[in-house]
Parts: C-alpha cells; sequence; structure tokens
C-alpha cells in the first residue's frame, strides 16, 4: 500500500508545477494522451459543424420516464440518469449517463441489471488509501463500460462542513489533501476505462436542506483554502473530463451561473480544459452560459430548455455568442478526445467477473472499518463462544446503503427496503435499502457449534433478555442517510441509543457495529467493551464484518472526520433552514421569496479538526484516529519544507496498517493545525519502514485578494508534528523556510 500511496501523492507535487494545463494523469506505463492534440481535433470538429449540430451537445435530458405520458427516451439511450445526442456524421458518439461514485446505480429499478456496490465514500475515505479509490474507480468504471454507459456521475469530493448532511456518506473527509488526492485516485480508475468521469458537487454543496437555494457565503481566499482545494488537488491529480456544478447558491448566485466559480477559479485560475455541466435541475436560465456552463443535463427537471434553440438564436445573432458556443462544443469535445471515448465505443450487455469485482468491494469495506473501542481484547473475538446473541440493524438479511441517485443494488435488488416516502416522483429512490450481505450468516460460518440467538431489536426487552444469556452480545445499529434530506441531530434513530445502553447493561462483553453514513454520538460509549465503524459496508459488507470482529483481517481505517462530541461543538449549531424549512427532497423553496442563507465565514478555512483545533473544543473522536489489534511507534520525522520523512514500525504481535499523518502546527509564531501529508503502510510484527511523502506548499500557504491574488507563505519558523491522529502529535520539529508568492 505504501509505495502505492507515494506514487499517487507525487502527482500532487507534480500537479502543483505544471498546474492543470499538464497531461491527463494516466496510470503508470499506460501511453500519455496528448492534450494539446484532443485540442486540435476539437477544434477542427466545431468548425465541421453545421449550425443545427451546434447545440445538441450542450443540452440533454435523464433516459428514464419520469411519469406517465413523458417523451420516450431516444431508441439508442440506456436507461440512466442522462442522454446527450451524439454527432453520427462527425463521429462523435451519444453521451450515456449513469450515476455514481459508489457504483453503476439502480436508477429507482429502470435499470434491472445489478451492479457492483462499493462501500459508501466516507468508508473508502477512511482508508488513507489512494490505491483503494482507484481500484474502486476502475471496477465501478469497467462495469458503466459493460452496460453500455460512456459517462459516470462520480467524483463527490465536498468537504463535510456539517455532519449532519444527508450526503456525507457520499463525499470523501473534512480535509482538502485527503479529499483531493483520494478523488483523483477514484477519478484515474474510472477513466482508465475510457470513460468519462465527473467531480462534483462545484462547489462549497454543505447541505441537502434548502439545497436549490441555500445561499452560502464565504470569501475567496476562505474557499480557496478549503473546498476548492480539494476540487483543485482532484482535479490535478485525477483530470476528469467534466465537472457538475451544484444546486446550492454561493454567495448570491446559483452554482452553475456562478461567473466567480466556473469561469474566474476554474477556467482562468486553474486553466481547466474539461466542460462544465449541470447538475439535474440546477440551471436558472441562459445566461449559465455565459458564466460558464457548458452542458445542460437531466432539462426535463429545469423550468425549460436553455442550452438548445434559445441558445442557437442567440449565438445566430451575436458573435460573442457564437464564441461561447463554440467553446461549450470544444470543451465537450476534449473531453471526448482525451479519454478516447469516441475510439472505444460502449455497447450494452457486456459482463463483468462477478468474484473478482466483489473481492475489489470487500478489500475496501475491511480498509475502511475503523475500530474506535477496544476493552480488554474484546476484539477479535474467539471462537470459543458458546453463545451469542446478535440483535438489530437487519443483521439477519444485509447491510444498509446510503439513498438518493447514488443507490446501487446487486442482481435481484435488496434483501430489504424499507420506504421513506410513500408518493412522488421521488419515491423509488427514497427508500431504506440492505444489500444482500448478512453479518449474521458470515458469523454463524465461524461459530456453528455456538447457540445463535438473533433478536430484530424492535423491543429492548427482547434484546436484553438475549444479551443476558448469552457470552457475547453484538449490536448492528443503522443509521441511513440520503441525498435530499439532512439529519436532524447525531443520534441513531428509531431508539437504537437507548437499546444499545440497555444491552450493554445486560451484558459486559458488548459489541457495538455501526453502519452509519456519518458521525454518531454515543451516549452508551463507556459502557460497550468495543465498537467497530463499518459505514456502509457494499455488497460484501457482511463478510468484511466479520472478518474484521473475528481477527482475521485488522482494521486499519481512521477517521476521515471528526466525531463530535455534540452538536453544539459545530461551527453551526443549529443547521441552516432546518427549524424553518419542511423535508423536500429536491430542495426547493416553499415561496419564490423564500431566502436562506449559510454563513460559513464562521469558520473560513477551518473546516472539521481545524476547527476544533481553533475552539479547544474535545470532540468525541479526532480526525485521523483509529485503533488496531496490534501496536504502533512512530518517530523520525524530518522536514524540509518540500517533503517529510518518517518511520513506522509495528511493535505488536500481529499484521496490520498504521497510517503516519504530518500536520503543520504552527506558522511563524502562529498555531495551525493542517494535514501536509500521510501514508498508510503495511506492517509485519517488528517491521519498521521509512517513508517519504511530498508537502504541497499551498498547505503551507494562505490565499491573498490583493492585487491579482495568489498564494503567499510568510518568511520564519514552521513546525510540524507527525501524529497517529490530529490531536495525538509527537515532537515538533522545525524548519525555517523563506517568504513566498505565487499564483496557481
Amino acid at each position: 500500500m505504501g509505495k502505492q500511496f507515494l506514487s499517487a501523492v507525487a502527482l500532487a507535487a507534480v500537479g502543483a508545477g505544471m498546474g492543470p494545463a499538464s497531461a491527463w494523469a494516466q496510470e503508470a506505463g499506460a501511453p500519455p494522451v496528448n492534450l494539446a492534440a484532443a485540442e486540435a481535433r476539437a477544434d477542427q470538429t466545431v468548425k465541421a459543424m453545421t449550425a443545427d449540430e451546434r447545440t445538441t451537445l450542450t443540452h440533454g435530458n435523464m433516459a428514464i420516464q419520469l411519469f406517465p405520458g413523458a417523451p420516450p427516451i431516444p431508441e439508442d439511450a440506456v436507461p440512466g440518469a442522462g442522454y446527450i445526442a451524439g454527432l453520427p456524421r462527425l463521429g462523435v458518439p451519444a453521451l450515456k449517463e449513469t450515476d455514481a461514485s459508489l457504483g453503476v446505480a439502480w436508477v429507482g429499478g429502470a435499470r434491472k441489471r445489478g451492479a457492483t456496490a462499493l462501500p459508501s465514500g466516507i468508508a473508502q475515505a477512511a482508508s488513507w488509501d489512494p490505491a483503494v479509490l482507484h481500484d474502486g474507480g476502475a471496477m465501478i468504471g469497467a462495469e458503466a463500460r459493460a452496460s453500455g454507459y460512456n459517462v459516470l456521475l462520480a467524483g463527490g469530493v465536498n468537504l463535510t462542513r456539517d455532519p449532519r448532511n444527508g450526503r456525507t456518506f457520499e463525499y470523501l473527509s473534512e480535509d482538502p489533501l485527503l479529499s483531493g488526492v483520494l478523488v483523483g485516485a477514484a477519478i484515474r480508475g474510472i477513466q482508465s476505462n475510457h470513460i468519462i468521469s465527473t467531480i462534483k458537487h462545484f462547489a462549497l454543496n454543505g447541505q441537502e436542506t434548502g439545497r436549490q437555494f441555500v445561499d452560502i457565503q464565504i470569501g475567496n481566499a476562505a474557499a480557496r483554502e478549503s473546498d476548492l482545494l480539494a476540487f483543485q488537488i482532484g482535479i490535478e491529480q485525477g483530470q476528469p473530463g467534466a465537472i457538475m456544478c451544484a444546486y446550492n447558491r454561493v454567495n448570491g448566485p446559483r452554482a452553475c451561473a456562478s461567473d466567480w466559480l466556473l469561469n474566474t477559479v476554474l477556467k482562468r485560475d486553474w486553466r481547466y480544459k474539461g466542460f462544465v455541466m449541470s447538475d439535474w435541475g440546477a440551471v436558472p436560465g441562459l445566461e449559465a452560459a455565459t458564466a460558464g456552463l457548458d452542458q445542460q443535463s437531466g432539462e426535463q427537471l429545469d423550468k425549460a430548455v436553455y442550452f438548445g434553440s434559445k441558445l442557437a438564436d442567440k449565438a445566430a445573432t451575436d458573435k460573442a455568442w457564437a464564441a461561447r458556443l463554440a467553446d461549450m462544443n470544444r470543451r465537450v469535445l476534449t473531453a471526448i478526445y482525451a479519454t478516447g471515448v469516441d475510439k472505444n465505443p460502449v455497447t450494452p450487455g457486456g459482463q463483468w467477473d462477478q468474484a473478482a469485482h466483489s473481492a475489489v468491494a470487500e478489500k475496501a469495506a475491511i480498509a475502511g472499518m475503523v475500530l474506535l473501542r477496544n476493552q480488554n481484547n474484546a476484539l477479535p473475538l474467539l471462537r470459543d463462544a458458546k453463545s451469542v446473541a446478535v440483535i438489530g440493524g437487519y443483521a439477519d438479511g444485509g447491510v444498509i446503503s446510503g439513498g438518493g441517485s447514488s443507490q446501487v443494488q446487486g442482481d435481484g435488488g435488496p434483501v430489504v427496503s424499507r420506504p421513506v416516502l410513500a408518493a412522488g416522483m421521488f419515491a423509488g429512490i427514497m427508500q431504506e435499502q440492505f444489500h444482500r450481505s448478512s453479518p449474521l450468516d458470515a458469523i454463524k460460518q465461524r461459530l456453528p457449534q455456538a447457540a445463535m440467538h438473533f433478536r430484530d431489536g424492535r423491543y429492548i426487552a427482547d434484546a436484553v433478555e438475549a444479551a443476558r444469556r448469552s457470552d457475547v452480545a453484538i449490536v448492528f445499529a443503522t443509521e441511513w442517510r440520503t441525498e435530499g434530506l439532512d439529519q436532524p441531530d447525531l443520534s441513531l434513530p428509531d431508539g437504537q441509543d437507548a437499546l444499545i445502553a440497555a444491552v450493554a447493561a445486560a451484558n459486559p462483553r458488548t459489541i457495538v457495529v455501526l453502519e452509519t453514513g456519518g458521525p454518531v454520538a454515543m451516549p452508551w460509549l463507556d459502557k460497550t467493551a468495543a465498537v467497530l465503524e463499518a459505514w456502509y459496508p457494499g455488497a460484501r459488507g457482511g463478510e468484511a464484518i466479520a472478518k474484521v470482529l473475528f481477527g482475521e483481517a485488522n482494521p486499519g481505517g481512521r477517521l476521515p472526520v471528526t466525531f463530535p462530541a455534540s452538536v453544539a461543538q459545530l461551527p453551526r449549531p443549529k443547521l441552516d433552514g432546518s427549524d424553518t424549512l419542511d423535508p423536500d427532497f429536491m430542495g426547493n423553496p416553499p415561496t419564490p421569496q423564500t431566502t436562506l442563507k449559510a454563513d460559513y465565514n464562521i469558520e473560513g478555512s477551518d473546516v472539521g479538526y481545524r476547527w476544533f483545533a481553533r475552539t479547544g473544543a474535545k470532540p468525541l473522536f479526532p480526525f485521523g484516529y483509529g485503533l488496531s489489534y496490534t501496536t504502533f511507534a512512530q518517530d523520525g520525522l524530518s522536514v524540509d519544507g518540500k517533503t517529510a520523512r518518517f518511520t513506522l514500525r509495528n511493535t505488536g504481535k500481529v499484521a496490520g496498517d498504521d497510517v503516519g499523518q504530518v500536520y503543520l502546527v504552527d506558522r511563524a509564531g502562529s498555531a495551525k493545525r493542517r494535514l501536509v501529508g500521510f501514508a498508510r503502510v503495511h506492517l509485519e510484527p517488528g517491521e519498521s519502514k521509512t517513508v517519504s511523502v511530498p508537502i504541497d506548499p499551498r498547505l503551507l500557504a494562505d490565499w491573498q485578494d490583493a492585487g491579482k491574488g495568489g498564494w503567499t507563505m510568510p518568511a520564519g519558523t514552521y513546525g510540524f508534528a507527525l501524529g497517529s491522529d490530529a490531536e495525538t502529535l509527537g515532537q515538533v520539529v522545525t524548519v525555517r523556510l523563506p517568504a513566498r508568492n505565487w499564483k496557481d
């Protein structure tokens, strides 16, 4: 893992020096893509277009019938998220799009064929291993291709500014370096299949409540040092063919019509050459084109088709609009040519190695599981238990998954599905669903002689009785999250906190397995023997959980987000709009006059663990935290300003993975807390490894708006510390660095 990670991180240093205009990132050994040649081909194709063809690539609809009587989908479309017609005369293929980052989506049942579900994004990020993200991306990209799709709406990288965000499970982390490096690896994996991947949702998409109109207030510098930096690193390392803009507003304008986001930041400062597609139903009007939007997606959800005849009419009478339309086409074509979509056509009905793909999903699930508590070595479980109580979480059937457009299901659909909405256009995807991978069955296989007592957890008294007469009690707790809805707080739903507390009081050997989409509060924590955060573990989640519980695999995951002790510790203890808006999947305003603002200037770029360091609040579990079945030592940190070098050692008796984390803790006398480097390393008992990681200078700098704007580092002494998490840090190592100023 270590070697693969270092090669991925090295791309950050290359990207920082060469900029996004360099060749599109390729895997080692693959022939480099000549971006200049792709742009030149695109120019020639644009010149060859007729007037009628010039808006073909700039808009498209959803490839499903949303309601009875809706127009039929095009004959050559594959049922899925979207369809953009091609130009057969010019050899330009249609773009056939599917959700999402976690696998080829189920699309509310419109596409009947199953697919392999990866663990949730936050689960993959908990691996702190780009190789895990790359392999997962390559796997779902292959299944997308075999299913007839050539665009995957993947690459979710919005930072976790609020742990109650309903899409926390889809995204990766609260840190720009970790998120950027990991999403870049996933995108490279996807695009290795000669299909286009997006990166999304650009930008500052921090909550689902009122998502269509919430106005995010944030300064330019704070945005560039946090959320935008995550996108910037991801774009540099992954070179996605497309970027999907977000629903929300940013400092006034809609994100899909933000001249600052799309033209100034993305296309001017970052020199991005691909195209910007809208989120479905996120286009406010034709003016979005001049603000930098290149393609209107899912146009049935907008008030009108803006990028069809309306755009053509403008271009026919105005040279500036004609130039903008040519640029829109050029960008879409550049992405098609650079990723090889045109030379590698897709057709539905392809096959894949189901066993191999399931193994990828299982490996990712294991890599991301985080052991949060393990009193008196309660885990791993021994195989001498005479009786075991397994309680709750539909553990007899499967493992929970997140809802919304990213929902993935295997062949046959979910083993359990609980409706959340009884009616409406989106009722089909608003269901609490469970993948067909039973933890109970996997536990039974490892304890064939033990008496197994399963209780569904609906009645506490019933669960307590089973726990009292068992050697071990294992409680599976689930917390369902979905696109379109935020969590009201950090509690477990359906009375599960009370259930866990009662079971733990009845049996001191109570193990809690959390299947959650983000942080939860755990008021019962001190009463339990062990707690394992399994997140949404995907297609092979049940088997992966059992392997970790019984020590067949050593948990090596680390938290990619801080677990607060309470919502009172957050920059915004009350989620904006949660007390005034009724739940609405699309997040539309109840009246045209309704407004909603969310002030991100409170924390600025100090997101997550940086906020906790700034306020001095003590979280339940810090960013980067995770236990193991072995022990580690970390030492030997040396830093020269460009590279950090350190040694990790396994001081225990079993093999395991450690994650070395390097933080900037002081800059010229000012306290800081910024992750600047990390490495996950596998170590046998007694083994040590010394690793080097590059330090992206932007992580040492601030963005200054003065003049033309740019990054600036003050001269002075910089302090760095090696740690096992954001709070458990070793001795500070200092290096004196000169002042520096530069542009992206």
